[in-house]
């Protein structure tokens, strides 16, 4: 066999070749109008790994015929950024179209970085194409986001697994030599978690760890060389997505022992500890909530602490808000609220909001009403007053239920108590 891995042995060189992500290179899709129609902006790609980000930007390139430059964050600084754009500029003559200029895993890239691009965006001496794992909004600063599209590309699903792998049986000049037998596919298609790269890894190394010249692939012999060659298939870190929703899991389940392993094993394989913090405050708000408001302070609080005092010491802030977490209550009310309300808003569309609680700030406004007959609460004995907040049309209507927790039930007793059985189920 070639000494090419199989998973760039496929790599696609058109758009007609590209498996999956039709919501954005499909006909007619907004990609690909404008890569067909050559207006090229700056975008940045936005999703999982092995789902075709670097490879979109390199069919983009080639398709356009445009150079192309590609720099990875992990290992590229300022000084390579503006060798790049200076080369760019002295490339361009006349009305020619600017170069790409690819930058891989650009949430990794410090301010100074992205401000270092900013110029060179804005003058149209590049177009940028950045591929991301993590929400942009968080990781690529505001005036560069605000000069890109983005774009987000989805896990393979599992007609768009089934299709890469026929391509790789039907076209692959070294796997059309063998006899190759796959008799289940569910193994295959579950640990490659809807990753196109991953799958075509586990498919080549379950073949070459065969030594017959009849390949058989069951989901028994999937499982079993994955286990024996773990390493091999996943030395580029792609149980990332795994690993951090084991150890969410965990702090959900109040297991702080596992939460504690699951840290451990990111903070070896060189997570980047802001992600993980991250991860922290969501959880805190969607999972711990009301019954433990203090969560979501010390989340936010653990956020800012590693930003100030770097590693290796904000493993310890991490493990100490990892195990508060785990062993705080549970409850997802605010967050089944939240969801709750927004699905009826799309159910129901714009109600009227009632007078007496509109703003009034003009005249004729206080003359039609607004804001008329509406109530002080702080004016009243124990600063509230019954009056109708919600739209007349659902008066009544419950989003928040208090879960069994001792906050919430204390919440639960004060509602009560105020409102008496007006948001009572």
């Amino acid at each position: 066999m070639q000494n090419i891995p199989l998973a760039e042995r496929l790599r696609p060189k058109s758009l007609d070749e590209f498996i999956g992500q039709t919501h954005l290179v499909g006909e007619g899709s907004v990609l690909r109008q404008m890569i067909e129609s050559g207006n090229l902006s700056s975008f940045i790609l936005w999703g999982p790994p092995g789902v075709g980000k670097t490879t979109l930007a390199k069919i983009v390139a080639n398709t356009l015929n445009r150079p192309f430059h590609i720099l990875s964050a992990i290992n590229s600084g300022v000084k390579d950024i503006r060798d790049v754009i200076e080369k760019a500029k002295s490339q361009k003559f006349f009305n020619n179209p600017p170069p790409i200029l690819f930058i891989d895993e650009i949430h990794r890239f410090s301010k100074s970085q992205q401000d270092s691009l900013l110029g060179a965006v804005e003058q149209g001496i590049v177009t940028l194409i950045g591929a991301t794992t993590e929400n942009p909004s968080f990781e690529v600063i505001t005036p560069l986001l605000s000069r890109c599209q983005v774009y987000i590309l989805k896990s393979l699903e599992k007609n768009e697994l089934e299709q890469l792998l026929h391509r790789a049986l039907t076209t692959d000049y070294d796997l059309k030599q063998l006899e190759i037998t796959i008799s289940e596919t569910e193994a295959l298609f579950r640990f490659s978690g809807g990753d196109a790269r991953k799958l075509l890894n586990i498919l080549e190394l379950v073949i070459l760890s065969q030594d017959s010249e009849n390949i058989q692939i069951t989901n028994k012999i999937v499982t079993e060389k994955l286990q024996e060659n773990i390493a091999k298939y996943d030395k580029s870190g792609e149980q990332h997505y795994d690993i951090i929703s084991a150890f969410i899991k965990s702090i959900r389940g109040s297991d702080p022992h596992a939460a504690v392993y699951w840290l451990a094993r990111m903070i070896e394989g060189g997570e980047d500890p802001k992600f993980i913090a991250r991860r922290l405050l969501i959880l805190a708000a969607e999972d711990i909530g009301l019954a433990n408001p203090n969560a979501l302070l010390l989340a936010n609080n653990c956020f800012q602490a590693i930003s100030v005092i770097g590693w290796p010491e904000s493993r310890i802030i991490l493990s100490e808000v990892t195990i508060y977490l785990a062993t705080s209550p549970k409850s997802n009310s605010a967050y089944q609220a939240i969801n709750d309300a927004q699905q009826f808003v799309r159910e129901t569309g714009d109600l009227s909001v009632p007078l007496h609680i509109r703003n009034a700030p003009t005249k004729l406004m206080k003359e039609l009403g607004y804001g008329e007959n509406y109530k002080y609460a702080h004016s009243y004995a124990g600063n509230f007053v019954e009056q109708e907040f919600l739209p007349q049309e659902i008066t009544g209507k419950v989003f928040y239920t208090s879960q069994d927790n001792p906050r919430e039930k204390e919440i639960a007793a004060l509602q009560q108590k105020l409102w008496g059985k007006k948001y009572s189920k």
